[in-house]
């Protein structure tokens, strides 16, 4: 008896130890149709499996060192636990939805080396149903200090070569503003420096995009190769004055590393609607976020013409936002007179402004402002800790910081002090000059939009902007989040006509730019023309009932190469967008999202000659009831917008 108690103790070490040191754990979604796999031998690594389809081939986590052996396998676990998280939030600034669902299965695993140092790490996978994400968390060193990460190791092993969407930047001090190219896979080498998200249609209903949430003092990545095709790498960002081989995260303390996300649905349309990347951040910090409003912002800026930094142009542009109900009006730069110099004080204004008789003007109007500022302004002598309690004092709504153009660790840490100091100075913030999003405005939601993207401002002095880049943003960027694209140009010509010069053109037509309101998201919208472009011209009255946060979102049809279509609900009424390429098409949708009723559409649709006449709108108003099919001719660089209300 004695005998078989020691074989039975014996066997149950040994099934121990092999449960420690070599194993293979997986987790589904909650609808099963994802399955994600962390495989624990000589090497750490996780793949990926969409309806039994392999996304993901066998991939390397872990991370290199300065000064320390890599850190990537030999590895026992010491520590497991998988759970469901299931809770339903409410967003203060809600982008997509009211009500947003967080659902997902989540494995933790403590790692530590069976040997050597015998460091340990914890990972943590989630899989829900529309993505995968996981993310790591490091731990000090036995001596105290600086650890110094030179590389993470974690890696994409793509499966077959899909067709993608590749944004390249040439290098890491970017402001996140390109143009989404079409490639295979394989175009990417090791020496690419790609930005996200990075989109990849696998074929037969299955499309996946790679980006990151939650960036918190660490650094940003960019997207290279191994060296082996397809085998995507995390290039991390080095800190400044480092070689890219070199140090990119420093940390004295424990560090969660940003989730690294893989959006994944069958169609381009369910990453469009995902809110994964807002899931993957924390709840609102803000105790009050009462005083967050979003709504559309008038802006006197070079773009629209010669504008001057005068108070009758300022007035103008604020007399613009009342006329068209809009809440906010944005002054840009010289309102403090000289920027980017030791001589800027973005405490006083300019001589020939007043700012209190601008504050004043504008709260007699309801109608709130905006200030621009220039980063190394802010930041020179902290002086944003003297200027945005003032701001608050004279009544400002918000601030937009520009030129930062970085996404190292130091201005990741940098954005999150910004940010908070002004949730503090109940202050929106509105960065340009600025890297992706990553869902903080569910943390801060003052954080209420971001550029990183090639927007209107290009038409002015570039040639790269067409109507293709403008559908396949909806693809691309805006999976990341918000995007301060600044719509709302009424010069449309025909790309014949389009040239660059001032005041700006832009090559789609007058219902395209409408488009942009329902399809962009983004929270505090900028509207960039000029108040004789907008005032009393056809569409300016679907400018003044189209908000920027929505209860609900749909997509109903399109793919990156041809056109996009959004359906958007505010409180009780139904918004559609629809933005075409460059090239002519008949299109129809499904009004399956409507619930049962009677219902009244009104349209701003491309007129009969708009391909001739970018500005011709055609307005038209049908009743239509749930089940309807929608059939529409979208005009060379067109669009169609309608707002949908029940009888």
């Amino acid at each position: 008896m004695k005998q078989l108690k020691t074989l039975f103790l014996l066997c149950l070490a040994i099934a121990s130890s092999l449960l420690s040191y070599s194993q293979s754990l997986s987790i589904s979604s909650p609808d099963k149709t994802i399955a994600v796999t962390i495989d624990n031998s000589e090497k750490v690594s996780y793949s990926v499996k969409y309806n039994d389809r392999v996304i993901v081939n066998p991939s390397q986590l872990g991370f290199e060192f300065l000064g320390e052996p890599a850190m990537s396998g030999d590895f026992a676990i010491i520590g497991q636990k998988t759970e469901t998280i299931n809770e339903t939030w409410q967003p203060v600034v809600k982008s997509k939805h009211a009500q947003v669902l967080n659902n997902c299965t989540e494995l933790q695993l403590t790692l530590k080396e069976k040997s050597g140092l015998m460091r340990q790490m914890e990972l943590f996978v989630r899989a829900y149903n529309d993505g995968v994400a996981f993310r790591y968390k490091l731990y000090r060193s036995a001596r105290a200090g600086n650890r110094q990460i030179t590389k993470e190791l974690t890696t994409f092993n793509i499966p077959n070569d899909p067709k993608s969407w590749i944004v390249e930047y040439g290098g890491y001090s970017s402001s996140n503003e390109g143009e989404f190219k079409e490639h295979k896979l394989s175009y990417l080498t090791e020496k690419s420096v790609a930005g996200m998200p990075l989109l990849m249609d696998y074929g037969n209903n299955c499309w996946v995009a790679i980006t990151e949430a939650k960036i918190d003092n660490y650094s940003a990545f960019y997207i290279g190769t191994t060296g082996k095709t397809n085998e995507l790498s995390t290039k991390l960002v080095p800190l400044p004055g480092e070689a890219e081989s070199a140090v990119k995260v420093r940390f004295d303390d424990e560090v969660y590393t940003p989730w690294r996300v893989l959006m994944v649905g069958n169609n381009p349309g369910t990453l469009i609607e995902s809110e994964i990347v807002q899931n993957l951040n924390d709840p609102c910090t803000i105790k009050d976020p009462s005083w967050i409003k979003p709504g559309i912002s008038a802006w006197d800026h070079w773009w629209s013409g010669e504008v001057k930094m005068e108070m009758p142009v300022i007035k103008q542009y604020i007399d613009l936002a009342a006329a068209m109900g809009w809440p906010y009006m944005l002054v840009d730069w010289q309102w403090y007179g000289p920027f980017n110099s030791p001589e800027a004080d973005i405490t006083k204004w300019a001589p020939q402004i007043n700012m209190p008789e601008i504050i004043a003007y504008a709260k007699s109007k309801n109608v709130k402002i905006i200030l621009w500022i220039y980063s190394s302004d802010v930041n020179r002598n902290s002086a944003y800790k003297a200027a945005l309690p003032l701001y608050k004092q004279w009544g400002v709504a918000g601030i937009k910081i520009d030129f930062m153009d970085r996404d190292d660790q130091e201005m990741v840490n940098w954005y999150h002090d910004i940010i908070k100091y002004a949730a503090d100075n109940q202050l929106l913030v509105d960065f340009h000059g600025a890297y992706k999003p990553d869902g903080i405005i569910r943390t801060y939601p003052n954080m209420i939009t971001r550029e990183g993207v090639m927007g209107n401002e290009y038409y002015k002095f570039s040639t790269k902007m067409s109507p293709e880049h403008n559908v396949k943003l909806a693809y691309t960027r805006m999976l990341a989040g918000q995007m301060d694209y600044t719509p709302g140009a009424f010069l449309n010509v025909t790309k014949e006509q389009y040239k660059n010069q001032t005041p700006a053109e832009v090559w789609n037509t007058r219902a395209a730019e409408l488009s942009k309101f329902v399809i962009y998201e983004s929270p505090l919208t900028v509207v960039c023309d000029h108040p004789d472009n907008i005032l009393n011209k056809a569409g300016a009255d679907f400018l003044k009932i189209v908000p920027t946060v929505w209860d609900d979102i749909k997509f109903i049809g399109g793919t990156p190469d041809s056109y996009v279509a959004l359906a958007k609900r505010s409180n009780d009424t139904w918004f559609v967008g629809v933005m075409n390429n460059s090239v002519g098409k008949k299109i129809s949708f499904t009004l399956d999202f409507l619930p049962e009723g009677i219902y009244e559409m009104s349209s701003w649709a491309d007129g009969k000659n708009a391909n001739k006449d970018p500005k011709e709108l055609l307005l038209k108003k049908q009743t239509v009831k749930k089940g309807d099919v929608i059939k529409i001719e979208l005009a060379n660089n067109g669009g169609f917008v309608a707002t949908i209300k029940k009888k």
